[in-house]
């Protein structure tokens, strides 16, 4: 064995390559970075619980509609950092300028559908049954969040130049503002501060889109400076046919599974809202509630993409191993100790949205329960008591601990495979396992009338086996010999 190889065997586990030190540079800022969106959304949450419950139950599964209409496109644009990642591995900064604009390029084409889908809205939330002003805030929240759909997907492009190269700092300080920019519009344009008429849930939605342009306006500043048009190509805007097909050919399958996802978890969320106005808004809780806590695995996610796809681009097929083996043990011991936190101490969570003190944080899960769950008829007559709600979101909030792990281990091996091209397998098992997903939940509502908790534990099961099959994919290895670049200075 070589000096240098014994070297890298002799390494402690931080300091060596692909080791913890390296995947923190990396990770540590897109952590920060999920976390003060998700951070925001929580807050959005709070604010809005204030106008109703109603309403902020509405805002939720509308965005999540709006994102999962999205996903696809987000998905493709966001593959430009596989590509930023592979180029800057194989030492050809030349194309990266290019490969970014790419993105730009879909993004815009993809902006065209934004009227089709403001003019489908009220249609499309009608076809759920909600209660007529749930669909209402509902079909108005997605409408205006349309407007910021440009600016997040251009934003989304523009943002892998940095993220693709392990620059995550630059997007950490560029969402951090754009985070505050949203803060501040929604508690004015909510709470109407300042002398400013309340806006109610329209507030939320623009302060969001308005968030959005801010990003994309910034990271596009931020890339055509001086010095990166020259080290990096970015003053090359124009199209080129040739690399936008092979960014849709493996963005496209990467895309399709998060809108496969996504879409999936929407139509379960939009199943349990018609078993009873209570269980919409525990459901929208308890998924608010795992979001935050589930960021900073996102981060780590993001980081795995990243190196994979330069070690990958480097021919190191071992330290792109390493890299995943890394970012899933932090993962693990991470989401391992959330859990007992979701278990045994949910009010940590729930403080915020609930500060009325009527259910002792020592006994608010035994307060409702599989057995004593009484389902109410989807209209909204009146608005559920914030006792119950919170208690029943508390109990939800112990699948969410059911599964914590398993979700983790989905959204580290996924990542790998994304960073290494193997998107169209990842696209299969989620166009199976979401059509799974949504038509259990169909059935399981509508047709076997599942009570909320029986729908949760369909949801456990569903992420359980999903880990099982990425778990598989990744052990046989055949990850580690794809790319999607010609590679030029280290070819294999």
């Amino acid at each position: 064995m070589s000096n240098g190889s014994e070297a890298s065997e002799t390494t402690s586990w931080w300091s060596r390559p692909a080791g913890g030190r390296e995947v923190l540079q990396i990770a540590v800022p897109m952590v920060v970075t999920t976390l003060s969106w998700t951070l925001m959304n929580f807050i959005d949450s709070a604010i809005l619980m204030q106008v109703s419950g109603t309403a902020m139950a509405a805002a939720y599964q509308a965005g999540i509609i709006w994102f999962a209409a999205l996903s696809l496109f987000w998905g493709i644009c966001s593959y430009s950092s596989t590509f930023v990642a592979q180029y800057f591995g194989d030492e050809q900064p030349n194309k990266i300028g290019p490969a970014v604009w790419q993105g730009v390029w879909l993004a815009l084409s993809f902006s065209l559908l934004v009227p089709v889908a403001q003019w489908f809205a009220p249609r499309l939330f009608d076809l759920f049954g909600h209660e007529e002003e749930l669909a209402r805030m509902e079909a108005l929240f997605f409408q205006i969040l349309c407007y910021g759909a440009p600016g997040m997907l251009m934003a989304q492009s523009l943002e892998c130049f940095y993220s693709g190269r392990g620059k995550t700092w630059v997007v950490m300080l560029v969402d951090a503002g754009a985070v505050m920019v949203n803060l501040i519009l929604a508690v004015v344009l909510v709470q109407g501060w300042f002398g400013i008429e309340s806006w109610g849930i329209a507030g939320a939605a623009w302060a969001t889109v308005l968030a959005q342009w801010c990003r994309a306006v910034s990271f596009a500043a931020l890339v055509l400076m001086p010095a990166n048009r020259a080290a990096f190509n970015t003053a090359d805007m124009k199209p080129d046919g040739q690399l936008l097909r092979r960014m849709i050919r493996f963005g496209g399958p990467s895309g399709a599974q998060m809108m496969l996802d996504v879409t999936g978890f929407a139509l379960f969320m939009m199943f349990v809202a018609t078993i009873g106005v209570a269980e919409a808004e525990a459901t929208s809780l308890a998924f608010r509630v795992s979001q935050v806590a589930f960021m900073p695995v996102w981060g780590l996610g993001m980081a795995t993409a990243v190196l994979v796809g330069q070690k990958l681009g480097e021919d190191r097929p071992e330290l792109a191993q390493r890299a995943a083996r890394t970012t899933l043990s932090m993962s693990l011991v991470y989401m391992g100790a959330i859990s007992l936190v979701f278990v045994f101490a949910p009010r940590v969570f729930l403080q915020t949205f609930f500060t009325h003190g009527e259910v002792p944080a020592a006994s608010v899960a035994e307060e409702v329960s599989p057995g004593d769950a009484k389902p109410q008829a989807a209209g909204l007559e009146e608005e559920p008591a914030k006792a119950e709600v919170e208690a029943m979101t508390s109990y939800l909030m112990r699948f969410v601990a059911a599964y914590n792990m398993f979700d983790a281990a989905v959204i580290i091996l996924v990542s790998v495979l994304r960073g290494a091209g193997d998107t169209r397998f990842v696209m299969i098992v989620s166009c199976f396992m979401s059509t799974l997903m949504w038509l259990g939940s169909l059935v399981g509502v509508y047709v076997l009338k599942f009570d909320v908790y029986a729908a949760w534990w369909f949801i456990a099961i569903w992420v359980s086996t999903l880990a099982v099959v990425y778990v598989l994919r990744y052990r046989t290895g055949k990850w580690q010999a794809m790319r999607v670049i010609d590679q030029v200075h280290h070819a294999h």
